[in-house]
């Protein structure tokens, strides 16, 4: 069982840690030279295992939730190699569930889509996006502009709002769902509450469901999620990054299943 430990480095400027730069933030000469974001950009993964790209749009002036997040990339990179690398953890937790049928999977706070995009692409999996209805329409966008991407994988992406902890919301998803995915969900303590509420919901139903979460530490508050989510929850490490040279902390991917005492 793992938990996020309290830390007494200082909090982390989760700004910083989505620039990604590997610029000192105390550099005179770095702050005098800003330059300013466009305000539409596009970045472009190349998947090796399918020997194709998917492009996202960002939409930086818009919010955190249409940017691309650190833990994402390494979300990315994992699925991209999972067949490669069939000793690793995460690549276990993978082909456990695929082996089922073709693959259903919801991606929790989707943001730009990328996660849940290239799980579609290289899985060959139906795929549902959520987040916030005022994130949907960037979703879409992108759902659709790597549909020739998904449409030769014979994996789809669905788009939906969901509102974490509104029980409305979640029953209109379901829980037909062979994985629940997400990568930087931990951020607001406000919402810790709520997305615990959320994975009960979707754990709970029958069959052995897990979400798997890629997380960079950036508060030392966010022990307070992990505290409430070991209640519920065997929480175990799959993966995790070594400190890069833009952050003093890496990413660590997670995997929560339910206890099944604490269900029945």
């Amino acid at each position: 069982m793992t938990t996020v430990q309290d830390s007494s480095d200082d909090e982390i400027n989760p700004v910083t840690m989505l620039q990604l730069d590997g610029k000192d933030d105390d550099d005179d000469h770095n702050k005098s030279e800003v330059v300013p974001t466009p305000a539409v950009q596009h970045q472009t993964y190349h998947l090796n295992s399918i020997n194709s790209g998917v492009v996202i749009r960002q939409l930086p002036s818009e919010g955190l939730s249409f940017q691309l997040w650190p833990a994402a990339t390494t979300f990315v990179k994992l699925l991209d190699s999972y067949k490669a690398s069939n000793t690793d953890s995460f690549s276990d937790v993978i082909t456990t569930v695929s082996r089922r049928r073709r693959l259903r999977i919801l991606e929790l706070g989707s943001g730009t889509g990328v996660v849940g995009i290239v799980s579609s692409a290289v899985l060959g999996a139906d795929v549902t996006v959520t987040d916030l209805p005022h994130v949907l329409p960037n979703l879409v966008f992108n759902a659709d502009a790597n549909s020739t991407v998904l449409c030769t994988s014979g994996g789809s992406v669905h788009v939906a709002a969901l509102s974490w902890g509104k029980i409305e919301e979640m029953e209109a998803i379901g829980r037909d769902y062979d994985l629940i995915i997400g990568s930087d969900v931990v951020y607001h303590d406000h919402l810790y509450e709520p997305l615990v509420e959320t994975l009960k919901y979707l754990l709970l139903g029958e069959g052995e469901k897990v979400f798997v979460m890629a997380h960079l530490r950036r508060w030392k508050k966010e022990s307070g999620f992990f505290k409430k989510a070991n209640k519920y929850f065997e929480v175990r490490v799959v993966h995790q990054d070594g400190p890069s040279a833009a952050s003093r902390t890496g990413v660590v991917v997670y995997r929560f299943a339910r206890k099944d005492a604490v269900f029945r």
